[in-house]
């Protein structure tokens, strides 16, 4: 087995598609960069792998809005809801909640929805250049995605949604009953009204991380996969040292983009992150004959569905259920009794897999995007939450550009790490 190299320009921790977009944006500027991830690239330990792989510009509203908390409070009560809260005594929990809380306001969620879409639309323009030809312009599609509405209720609102997307350059249409008709010729929809974003895109998950990682080393990118972070060595304001499973390593500059255990990580720096673990689960079919051809969202039951080749996914639910990856069959009946819901005709087919995978969450919705006070050599590209594939791309680009101390070219304030003020960061303050 090689050893690994001990001294790269650039470290970064975590092998999702946060932490390979880090990769490939700081090799482009000319740092030599090593990529450790604890298990294989595209595995399923990753949330990378069994998720809905969305991109382009629809989805970029906040968790965090008015009126979340109320319905939050209602779904608790529901095994088979959307979203859910286990109970238990957790001071991070509690923190994360009580910020959660102050977000869910208008003048918050509107000022959110607008840099998540910046970030989106950017995002979307680096994957359409970087997927254009090659090996991983087959696990990109942009086809656009239909936004289903079952109830008369749902669908109101979302066409009063209509304008403040077109403001913020999300093309959203409404669409009447013989137009989803004429956009899913083979899907039976059971629904009140649609929308359409011609935007919408996905890449096929874990398929394009793999590729990705395949042209990465091709660009001298080492990633060593199953190599797990254990420990740092810090010298003042200076992390020196990286101790893995596999050997030490002596970066300039350290990125921690691990997604949900980034937390765990920045821990042993005494960086003190908001950030929670929210459980998704998604459910893989073979194909049916009379699926919709196109993504869709299942807007009130807050589904995704998703068409790869001779597959057909599911995704949903957000479960703040802690670091527990187990799979509960009554968030997974929930999930297909949303779909059959809304897609009443669709024909049931065999299961090839059901998978759960923790989100990193922040918040506001906001992922963690920069420098980590108050050492001089740390960064941070984790919280991306349900919307990562979405906005791994230029995320990865900022924190290239901050490292190299290049004018961003988006505002990096929104995504500060210390925003919510972390204890542990203020502690490590005062000791320096």
């Amino acid at each position: 087995m090689e050893p690994l190299r001990h001294d790269p320009d650039v470290l970064v921790i975590g092998g999702g598609i946060v932490g390979l977009f880090c990769a490939y944006h700081l090799r482009l500027g000319g740092s030599s960069v090593t990529v450790v991830e604890r298990g294989p690239v595209g595995g399923p330990q990753s949330c990378s792998y069994g998720n809905t792989g969305f991109v382009g510009t629809q989805g970029a509203a906040p968790l965090a809005e008015p009126g979340v908390p109320a319905q939050g409070l209602r779904w608790l009560l529901n095994p088979e809801s959307p979203f859910s809260i286990r109970p238990r005594w957790d001071g991070e929990l509690l923190r994360w909640l009580w910020h959660f809380r102050r977000a869910c306001n208008d003048e918050d969620a509107k000022a959110a929805f607008r840099v998540l879409v910046d970030m989106k639309k950017q995002s979307l323009e680096i994957l359409r250049e970087l997927c254009a030809s090659g090996g991983l312009a087959s696990a990109f599609t942009a086809q656009g995605m239909v936004l289903a509405f079952r109830t008369p209720e749902g669908f109101e609102k979302g066409c009063r949604s209509v304008p403040q997307a077109v403001e913020n350059g999300v093309p959203l249409r409404v669409l009447g009953p013989g137009e989803l008709r004429a956009l899913e010729p083979d899907a039976e929809f059971d629904v009140c009204g649609a929308l359409y974003n011609e935007e919408g895109a996905y890449l096929q998950v874990p398929d394009f991380l793999i590729e990705f990682a395949r042209m990465l080393r091709g660009m001298g990118v080492e990633i060593r996969e199953r190599t797990e972070v254990v420990g740092f060595e810090v010298a003042g304001r200076t992390v020196k040292r990286v101790r893995t499973t596999r050997g030490d390593l002596r970066p300039h500059e350290t990125v921690i983009a691990a997604g949900t255990w980034s937390a765990e990580c920045a821990r042993k720096l005494d960086v003190g992150l908001t950030l929670q673990p929210a459980k998704g689960y998604s459910v893989t079919v073979k194909a049916p004959r009379n699926a919709p051809r196109r993504p869709a969202l299942l807007s009130e039951g807050k589904v995704a569905l998703m068409p790869l080749g001779e597959r057909l996914r599911f995704g949903g639910t957000l479960e703040l259920s802690g670091m527990d990856g187990t799979i509960s069959r009554r968030r997974v009946d929930g999930i297909l009794r949303t779909v059959r819901s809304y897609l009443p005709e669709l024909e049931i087919t065999e299961t090839l897999e059901t998978w759960s995978g923790l989100r990193p969450c922040t918040p506001d919705s906001l992922p963690f995007v920069g420098r980590a006070e108050p050492y001089r050599n740390l960064s941070v590209a984790c919280g991306h939450g349900h919307i990562g594939m979405g906005l791994a791309p230029a995320g990865g680009r900022l924190i290239a550009q901050i490292i190299a101390g290049e004018q961003p070219d988006m505002d990096p304030a929104p995504f500060r790490v210390g925003r919510y003020g972390g204890r542990a960061t203020r502690r490590l303050r005062l000791r320096r």
